[in-house]
């Protein structure tokens, strides 16, 4: 369909949690979707005006912002690195809690004080965020820009310290790191692209309510 309602769903963490909220708000995705074997890209579901695509994180906010797609799911802290002006996030879905951190050796924390820095060497997949962080702190922030693997970067001397997310911190602890600083609190939120909003109001605004409606049911239940 021409003037189908493309969704962007992320792989990886926030997918599972995001499952149960489509389906509150009665949008099903075909069966190949749960298929992780699956090489697709592109769904059908139970409403034939919405597909869904499934794409990295980092990509979903990129497909809603250049009108890709019209609707996504996505992490605050991708948000919060790419700041599209493009894009409207209406509803904090209150999934995929964890958060942005500094981290470093834990050898190398137990005599450090993160108020006394005044120059970083940090790996990370966030320079942006991470930059205006520390910018915020007057401490200059050198990033190397990785998109995986943070916790190797300090053991092998690319960096002395990482921002990454953190959720449990198992990840952290089993490489030999320990967090020492908190950059944000991190949620996943329905994003929208702003012009479709303005000229397809009628289809998208229903759809953002039902979705404020299933996270206000959620927090209820």
């Amino acid at each position: 369909m021409a003037d189908q309602i493309i969704f962007a769903i992320p792989k990886g963490r926030i997918l599972e949690e995001a499952l149960p909220l489509l389906a509150r708000v009665g949008i099903e995705p075909e069966p190949a979707f749960s298929d992780e074997g699956s090489r697709a890209l592109r769904f059908a579901t139970n409403r034939p005006e919405i597909g869904l695509i499934r794409v990295r994180a980092f990509d979903v906010a990129t497909f809603v912002a250049h009108g890709a797609a019209q609707l996504g799911i996505v992490g605050s802290d991708v948000l919060m690195e790419f700041d599209y002006s493009e894009l409207y996030a209406p509803v904090d879905l209150d999934i995929g809690h964890c958060r942005l951190s500094v981290a470093e050796p834990a050898a190398m924390a137990e005599g450090d004080d993160p108020r006394e820095w005044s120059h970083v060497r940090v790996a990370t997949k966030y320079p942006n965020l991470t930059r205006r962080h520390f910018e915020a702190r007057g401490v200059q922030a050198e990033c190397v820009k990785l998109n995986g693997a943070m916790e190797i970067a300090p053991v092998l001397g690319l960096s002395s310290r990482i921002v990454d997310l953190v959720s449990s911190g198992r990840t952290l602890k089993e490489n030999g790191l320990v967090e020492v600083e908190t950059v944000a609190s991190v949620s996943a939120r329905l994003i929208v692209n702003r012009a479709a909003f303005k000229t397809r109001a009628a289809d998208m605004a229903p759809l953002v309510e039902a979705f404020r409606e299933a996270v206000g049911g959620r927090r209820a239940a």
